[in-house]
């Protein structure tokens, strides 16, 4: 039996779609707080945040980032805050602008691929500069895997001294025309991952209808932490989703409990994640 702890990762809005095709998705501010509380009563220990604008548009604006952090950081004790610095409906410049606050990680992908309707553009240039912003704030990067050759732009980062050799990854399956959801390659990735960074945590997002189905796979391969969450589920029906982030929490301490493992607490999801003391 394995008796490590798991960290939960609760991502709790995305930048698609909109408010109205789920009324329990967190938009403004107060919102994202007041969700990821109940997210973080339910067991989770790490929120990944994107912000939005009052038309709820995906926003940069670092001052609402700020917002949810300082909300979070006083009503969740230990929590760890990672910021998206994804590029959907985002100006590429601006990505990294909430970075001078300084959360405790932020998403990097290193690499471009398909998404359903736009190429989610990541060149060289612009993941250098984001993984150089975050080296400077002392952020801790999560490597966003999308394609087998971003491990390897992860591996050229650590290379460069751009960031630890023991990062956190998350192998993303299920977007439409990127990698599906298939344990044959989770498998292949994990295994390439082991080789070409093994100091590396990990964890594996899956979207849509995939979400619990990858949770399952990732804990049953020793997963250092799951993600759910409403970016990746919207459109689970509202009948059985009456709480939102907080019921999908529960969900995965149900599936974690399960496999004869519990939920991370901060401490030692900071720990386990070779983070800065809260």
């Amino acid at each position: 039996m394995n008796t490590k702890p798991v960290i939960i990762a609760v991502a709790i809005t995305g930048s698609v779609p909109r408010k109205k095709d789920n009324p329990t998705l967190p938009v403004l501010p107060a919102e994202q707080i007041e969700s990821t509380h109940a997210a973080y009563e339910a067991g989770a220990t790490l929120v990944h945040i994107h912000v939005r604008n009052d038309d709820e548009t995906p926003s940069s604006d670092p001052d609402r980032f700020a917002a949810v952090q300082a909300g979070v950081r006083k009503h969740c004790p230990g929590m760890i805050v990672q910021f998206s610095t994804g590029g959907r409906g985002r100006d590429p410049s601006a990505r990294g602008l909430s970075l001078v606050h300084r959360p405790d990680m932020a998403s990097l992908s290193t690499g471009s691929v398909n998404f359903p309707t736009i190429v989610y553009e990541n060149h060289a240039t612009l993941v250098t500069d984001l993984a150089t912003r975050m080296k400077d704030f002392e952020i801790a990067p999560e490597i966003e895997i999308f394609d087998l050759s971003h491990i390897h732009g992860a591996k050229r980062l650590i290379d460069a001294g751009l960031m630890s050799a023991h990062p956190h990854v998350q192998f993303v399956m299920g977007v439409q025309n990127a990698m599906p959801a298939d344990q044959h390659l989770l498998d292949i990735l994990l295994k390439e991952m082991q080789r070409v960074i093994p100091g590396a945590t990990w964890t594996a997002a899956g979207i849509g209808r995939h979400q619990s189905e990858v949770m399952g796979w990732a804990l049953a391969r020793g997963a250092d932490a799951v993600r759910t969450g409403l970016e990746d589920n919207i459109r689970i029906s509202k009948d059985r989703l009456a709480n939102g982030n907080a019921e999908l929490v529960s969900l995965a301490v149900e599936m974690i409990h399960q496999q004869g493992r519990r939920p991370a607490k901060p401490q030692e999801a900071r720990h386990l994640l070779k983070l800065r003391a809260a």
